[in-house]
């Protein structure tokens, strides 16, 4: 299984047992989440890439790997995601470097998919 199909398959499996006994609070929390990467003042793009720069700094491999996906989706291409992660390695510091390797091999898989 490709690195893609198991954080996919898996996200996908869990968010829906979590959302089989999900209270009111969760819910709407999951949808805010939804909602706040919608076009606004700020493109999707753009969105995606603030959550992936934050993702990167606060080193959660997950939320990395999500906003990979939706900035793929979203049409970022190879020069403004190394610029993405400069950013992220700039802010964030050398403890980012190993969730920067992570992320370009995930980047790398979803553009060769994406192919």
């Amino acid at each position: 299984m490709s690195l893609i199909e198991e954080f996919e398959s898996y996200r996908t499996k869990m968010n829906d047992r979590i959302m089989e006994t999900a209270n009111t609070n969760i819910k709407r929390f999951f949808a805010l989440d939804t909602t706040t990467y919608a076009d606004g003042a700020l493109d999707v793009k753009t969105k995606e890439m603030l959550g992936l720069v934050a993702s990167m700094v606060l080193r959660c491999d997950d939320c990395i790997k999500y906003h990979l996906g939706k900035c793929h989706e979203a049409g970022v291409n190879h020069y403004e995601m190394n610029e993405v992660f400069m950013i992220a390695n700039l802010v964030g510091g050398s403890i980012v470097i190993p969730h920067y390797r992570r992320a370009v091999e995930y980047w790398d898989e979803l553009n060769e998919v994406g192919s």
